[in-house]
């Protein structure tokens, strides 16, 4: 059994999932499954003697490089892939960029992370993998016309979805092991004092309710709740800003249609 979270990382660990898996300040990941049980990310060099075999190698399936991010490549079948896991984690798609720009961002953002993770990291229990995926099965809306509960409807759902069992673990991992290496990163450098809490409920809430011509709660009533947003509005802006800095200092480059590699 997993520890019993705080609220204030439960709150952290929502927002910084909600930035990773969702399409909201997309950071993403170059690693496919395939590349985790690898152990690294495929060069230029691997993508472009893969991509240069005949289809029949590959499995008639033809692949290209769609981004190169530094010395990390970002392949077709990546995109494709994340594109599914998307529609398989139950958060909504932002307006405004198509599903494979937001899902091609959240590699390449992804990615920028992974390479600053140098030292070896601990190894994701398993029972937290299994945790998360008892979660996804019991909060996943398309799961209420199917039958996630039993083994057999839940392989059968994931299968629908393009995912064996083995696939969706390597990601679920792998997005353990993202999560809490940003949650190190950026929990001790968030702090909400009182004040912006009152100063939320009053500049914000307030006119809110006085819209509605609602009674607003009282503060103490509120206060969990508006820390917790708080808490998460500042995770969202220094992730953001750390990513900016990692795009600006590194080499990211997006392929149109029939270009080649270099």
């Amino acid at each position: 059994m997993r520890p019993r979270l705080s609220p204030k990382d439960r709150i952290v660990r929502l927002g910084i999932a909600a930035l990773v898996f969702s399409s909201l300040p997309a950071w993403c990941q170059t690693v496919s499954p395939k590349s985790v049980e690898a152990g690294k990310p495929a060069t230029k060099e691997q993508a472009k003697a893969d991509a240069n075999k005949k289809p029949a190698e590959r499995g008639d399936v033809v692949d290209r490089i769609v981004a190169i991010v530094n010395n990390d490549i970002v392949l077709e079948s990546d995109v494709e892939e994340e594109e599914r896991f998307s529609k398989l984690y139950p958060y909504r798609i932002a307006s405004g960029d198509t599903p494979r720009e937001q899902a091609l961002a959240r590699l390449i953002d992804r990615d920028l992370i992974l390479q600053q993770v140098r030292a070896p990291q601990p190894e994701v229990p398993d029972g937290e993998v299994d945790q998360e995926e008892a979660d996804l099965r019991k909060d996943l809306p398309a799961c209420a016309k199917a039958d996630c509960a039993s083994p057999e409807g839940w392989k059968a759902f994931l299968e629908k979805a393009g995912f064996t069992e083995d696939e969706l673990h390597a990601r679920l991992r792998l997005r353990r092991e993202v999560l809490r290496f940003i949650e190190q990163r950026f929990r001790n450098g968030i702090r909400i004092s009182d004040q912006q809490i009152e100063d939320f409920y009053t500049g914000t809430m307030l006119p809110q309710y006085q819209k509605e011509h609602a009674t607003p709660p009282p503060l103490s009533a509120l206060s969990t709740r508006i820390g917790e947003i708080l808490l998460q509005q500042q995770v969202s802006a220094l992730l953001d800003q750390w990513l900016k800095t990692l795009r600006d200092s590194g080499s990211v480059r997006i392929l149109k249609s029939g270009e080649e590699a270099p």
